[in-house]
């Protein structure tokens, strides 16, 4: 089982990240569920709660943290980073990072779908590939 952790905050860009990492795991026919937190500073805890609750193979998370007029995106971004790959490294399980820091909107829709393809799908790959290396 897989879970995917997301942010509702910027929703136009984590609904469709979050639809690329469905459609890929259920390419893979792997089982999945979704959480929501209202922002992406909340993913790690939630990831770290849901792990002790439940028996998850691995997590996606997901998330949009888009610059505005002051540097409050790169604390949040830091924060979730590192908060990420603490839970992921203490518990053992793999965590795929798909938030994305950008600076507008448009960077965010060419990352959600757009020129750059879809991070929710590349992250689905990620934890994929890791999953079938620990097989």
């Amino acid at each position: 089982m897989i879970g995917i952790v997301a942010s509702k905050f910027n929703s136009i860009i984590t609904e469709s990240l979050v639809n690329g990492a469905k459609k890929v795991l259920e390419e893979n026919n792997l089982k999945y569920e979704i959480f929501w937190v209202n922002g992406s500073f909340e993913i790690p805890i939630m990831i770290k709660l849901l792990s002790k609750k439940k028996n998850f193979d691995g997590f996606i998370a997901i998330g949009c943290i888009i610059k505005g007029e002051t540097d409050h995106n790169e604390y949040i971004a830091k924060a979730v980073s590192y908060g990420i790959m603490k839970i992921s490294l203490e518990l053992s399980i793999p965590i795929t990072f798909g938030i994305l820091t950008v600076n507008s909107l448009e960077e965010a829709l060419n990352r959600a779908g757009g020129k750059y393809g879809n991070k929710g799908e590349e992250s689905a790959k990620a934890l994929i590939s890791i999953l079938n290396n620990l097989k």
